[in-house]
């Protein structure tokens, strides 16, 4: 259930492309690997755009499902800046959607190394990047059975600060609410419980939730499963 859930949240394009402040799915896209020309540029090759344009461009590229043109975009951002998070992040995410799952978390867990490296993150990108990035992990641990290491990426969700930012704070009670989730599963009701009505403060449309949890009286897991999905 917890996988379910965890792939509804991060396997939506334009919610991604919020998260990275990158380009919307309705933006151009990308007829070649190369930067669109306008009336005063002619076209770039490849080989001269800088890893953001790089990362930009295989975000075009995701956004019409051309998986495999975006992981060699990615690849060559990250040649030329083996320090750039925000690739790793996108290269986990994108390498998770073909199913290549050990691929995936050895990005996703270079870049949650990186922005937890000197401290917890405070810039509210850095922030955004390791909520969407220990989402992910998670979802890459579920979907290989390993529940415990799954659940622990969740935990470092609820570990951090509470953000300010409007949308980071959307994207932290989503974390939350799949740690309720994830908890739940194990067994260890009290602590869901007390994530879930962290959630419901934030976003009240989640009491019902809450109320099944109290009594017990549900299929927890299926009404939250099926809520998620509402939302997209």
């Amino acid at each position: 259930m917890v996988l379910t859930i965890l792939q509804q949240l991060t396997l939506k394009h334009s919610a991604v492309r919020a998260i990275l402040g990158l380009p919307d799915k309705d933006a151009p896209t990308a007829r070649a690997p190369s930067v669109e020309p306008t009336s005063m540029q002619p076209t770039i090759p490849v080989q001269n755009l800088s890893p953001k344009e790089l990362l930009a461009l295989s975000v075009k590229h995701l956004s019409r499902e051309e998986k495999d043109q975006a992981v060699l975009l990615l690849k060559l951002a990250l040649e030329r800046d083996p320090e750039y998070v925000k690739a790793m992040v996108v290269m986990g995410q994108t390498l998770m959607q073909k199913g290549l799952m050990e691929d995936a978390i050895e990005y996703l867990e270079r870049a949650i190394s990186k922005l937890s490296l000197a401290g917890h993150p405070t810039e509210v990108e850095n922030v955004d990047l390791l909520i969407l990035s220990s989402q992910w992990a998670g979802v890459v641990y579920m979907k290989q059975g390993k529940k415990a290491e799954g659940l622990a990426q969740l935990e470092t969700i609820a570990s951090l600060k509470e953000p300010e930012d409007p949308k980071s704070k959307a994207h932290y009670f989503d974390g939350l609410l799949l740690l309720a989730s994830a908890l739940f599963d194990f067994g260890r009701k009290a602590e869901a419980l007390k994530f879930l009505k962290l959630v419901v403060a934030y976003n009240p449309k989640y009491n019902y939730l809450l109320e099944e949890l109290k009594n017990e009286e549900y299929d927890f897991a299926s009404n939250l499963a099926s809520s998620r999905r509402r939302d997209y």
